[in-house]
């Protein structure tokens, strides 16, 4: 079955880092992505970024575009998401997700899959 476990999360000062990671297992696709996506109180959950599992093509959320990126590394099975000069804004549970056919888009109806989610807070 297909497993997505989420970590890395946690509290940091606005202006610093983290790099959260997901780690996937049970994929028998040929094509699929992983999304990064997050939920505030209160917010709809977003999208922020994907990844396809064959030719590391991305695509972002401008909002975020510069200061997060995504990667992955297939062998690893992992999937990372790289948080740069972090806002108070960007706290919010964190998940990554699955696309059983990669259309490369950030809405969230069209992933399958989901993690638990791992908390990231960013102090002002």
């Amino acid at each position: 079955e297909i497993q997505l476990v989420e970590s890395g999360g946690g509290l940091v000062q606005a202006g610093g880092s983290l790099r959260l990671s997901c780690a996937v297992s049970g994929v028998t696709f040929k094509s699929y992505a992983i999304g990064w996506f997050r939920q505030a109180p209160g917010k709809e959950r977003e999208g922020i970024s994907c990844i396809d599992n064959k030719e590391d093509m991305t695509y972002s959320a401008d909002s975020v575009e510069g200061r997060f990126t995504i990667s992955a590394d297939n062998a690893r099975n992992t999937v990372y998401l790289q948080m740069n000069n972090l806002k108070p804004e960007d706290t919010a549970v964190y998940y990554c997700a699955l696309e059983d056919v990669s259309t490369m888009t950030l809405m969230p109806q069209l992933y399958d899959y989901w993690g638990q989610g791992t908390q990231v807070t960013v102090s002002s």
